[in-house]
């Protein structure tokens, strides 16, 4: 049996549907906080249980019978450690063989240190639980920039602070093939996977192929960190979140989400999906 939490998001939903064309439905248990978010997923044959990172009695009853997990970090900022460490901890109880988590790109150095905090200590924790482990290590997801690039198109300027620093994002369809991977064959086990696209591409690139997609001029202008920060306060982002972002910025402007060793396609046994592609399905129907 194949356990994936957080499966009613938008990427475990797709680690399910990658499942499905390797396994029989019937070996793959969806876990969610609510249920009924994935009824669609039973009436297709896999197993949904409730499973809440907060609610240790939900925890033991959804692993009962699963050998290979898959847990998808979560998404309280902040509350993450304890979160992750309370599944963890039920599938030791459990019996689970392997766990595989969803972790940071380069979490031991990137420059995003705030975001990578909860996910050594994620890490740390599973090394510590005596389970199989592998770490899949992710970039960013390129739809991460979906809101960007229309507010681009809308108004001609795409607007940052991460200079010409290279991203190297991959869309949630390729990591969560990477996680069906790892769930489905050997040979895992004890591995860190720094997973990002083939193609490293800056926000100039962005707003250039935004710009020959849509056939609006837009253009890239790169902001201070201060700078950035300033502007979304002055659009009506709360200034504690223009103060994350703008340092989510200045961590990128480090190539913080570059990296060049293709594992993730060469774990997923083809490329990761273009920047342009991506870019055309937002606005081409």
């Amino acid at each position: 049996m194949i356990g994936v939490t957080g499966a009613s998001g938008r990427l475990g939903r797709l680690v399910v549907a990658e499942l499905l064309e390797r396994v029989p439905a019937s070996r793959i248990v969806a876990l969610a906080r609510t249920p009924d978010k994935i009824a669609d997923l039973a009436d297709r044959g896999v197993v949904v249980r409730r499973a809440d990172y907060n609610d240790l009695a939900t925890l033991d009853p959804a692993l009962a019978g699963v050998e290979r997990l898959l847990l998808v970090s979560g998404s309280e900022v902040g509350r993450r450690i304890a979160q992750h460490r309370n599944v963890i901890e039920a599938a030791v109880r459990a019996g689970v063989r392997f766990v595989a988590y969803t972790s940071i790109l380069h979490a031991d150095r990137t420059p995003l240190r705030a975001l990578a905090e909860e996910h050594l200590a994620t890490e740390e924790a599973l090394r510590a639980s005596g389970l199989a482990w592998t770490f899949l290590r992710n970039s960013w997801y390129t739809e991460n920039y979906e809101d960007r690039a229309r507010a681009a198109a809308a108004t001609g300027e795409l607007v940052g602070a991460t200079g010409d620093a290279r991203i190297a994002s991959a869309t949630r369809a390729d990591y969560a093939a990477a996680a069906a991977v790892v769930l489905t064959t050997d040979g895992h086990a004890g591995r860190i996977y720094e997973l990002a696209g083939d193609e490293a591409w800056t926000m100039r690139d962005l707003a250039r192929i935004v710009s020959e997609v849509t056939g609006r001029p837009v253009t890239w202008r790169n902001l201070s960190p201060a700078e950035y920060e300033a502007s979304l306060v002055r659009q009506g982002t709360p200034p504690p979140v223009a103060q994350i972002l703008a340092a989510i910025e200045a961590g990128i402007a480090q190539d913080a989400l570059f990296d060049e060793s293709h594992q993730l396609s060469r774990l997923i046994g083809r490329p990761t999906t273009p920047l342009r592609e991506v870019v055309r399905a937002w606005f081409v129907t």
